[in-house]
């Protein structure tokens, strides 16, 4: 049987058209390569400081290289970002008051103020949004969020686990500073609100940046613990979630899917959601109540 979320759809509208703000690495593997593949988006330019990163980002595909985050505007309908949050923090807001629709990444900002700041901006303009938790667009995990929300859950632990801060093309300069909460926080926590039942209170201990755990207590009584570290040197990324229940124990773990199969799913999400003028669940205010999230379990919070 073909999974409904795999299927191919056959693309009738016209494409959007789509500029990129950033050329570095995750800019060039994920967001160029995704939104120049089409049929649903077409890359129309990219912007970044860098004037020779934006050039080879752009090279490949075709698209223009903008001279100004202003001139970016001016040849796209939708701003996909791969910054730092601080600079989408910056810029998001005054693309949602040219009109624009906005492909996000998490977190939103640094703090929750920017990430709130983001939000009205996107309020106040009334324009499409998604973001891009990548795991959330592979039928594995969609699977596994609607088989758990029938189980009766009392407890779960989870863990994200990679050797990027040790170095590498993501050891990069935010991520070093702001730690693991903020980079690898934003996944676990929205699968577990998601799995598991509403986060009412979620609190941390250990090094942001070597290893943290949270401890989160759900709305329906469940308690559920993440683990997290960009320290631990392995090949591959392990995110692996684990339920407990009074029916049976359910377990989710990446080991075995393929990232590429998120892609066309958020790519045909993202311009469906734009045709239509409807944002889903995996919008900016999902953002927001994962930036409140880790508001609450930052040390000293």
């Amino acid at each position: 049987m073909t999974d409904t979320a795999t299927a191919p759809v056959t693309w009738t509208r016209q494409p959007v058209r789509v500029g990129l703000v950033g050329a570095g690495p995750w800019a060039r593997a994920m967001h160029a390569r995704m939104l120049a593949a089409g049929p649903e988006t077409q890359l129309t330019a990219v912007w970044a400081r860098r004037t020779e990163a934006a050039q080879e980002t752009a090279a490949p595909y075709g698209a223009r290289v903008a001279a100004r985050f202003e001139d970016l505007l001016d040849h796209c309908e939708a701003v996909a970002f791969a910054v730092p949050p601080s600079v989408q923090a910056e810029l998001a807001p005054l693309a949602a008051r040219h009109g624009k629709a906005l492909l996000l990444e998490k977190p939103l900002a640094l703090d929750l103020a920017a990430a709130e700041r983001l939000v009205d901006a996107v309020d106040e303009a009334g324009v499409v949004t998604q973001l891009v938790l990548t795991k959330r667009y592979h039928p594995v995990t969609r699977r596994f969020i609607e088989e758990a929300q029938q189980l009766d859950v009392i407890g779960a632990r989870s863990c994200y686990l990679h050797g990027a801060f040790l170095g590498g093309d993501f050891a990069t300069s935010w991520r070093l500073e702001h730690g693991v909460l903020l980079d690898l926080g934003p996944h676990l926590l929205d699968l577990l609100d998601a799995a598991v039942g509403p986060i009412a209170e979620v609190r941390s201990t250990g090094d942001t940046r070597r290893w943290t755990e949270l401890t989160c207590e759900h709305e329906n009584g469940a308690v559920s613990q993440a683990s997290l570290s960009g320290a631990v040197p392995r090949e591959r990324a392990l995110t692996r979630v684990e339920l407990f229940g009074r029916q049976h124990e359910l377990v989710y773990d990446t080991a075995g899917i393929d990232h590429e199969e998120c892609w066309p799913i958020l790519r045909r999400e993202f311009a469906t959601a734009v045709r239509t003028g409807r944002s889903g669940g995996l919008d900016a205010h999902r953002g927001l109540r994962l930036q409140r999230l880790l508001h609450r379990a930052a040390p000293g919070s």
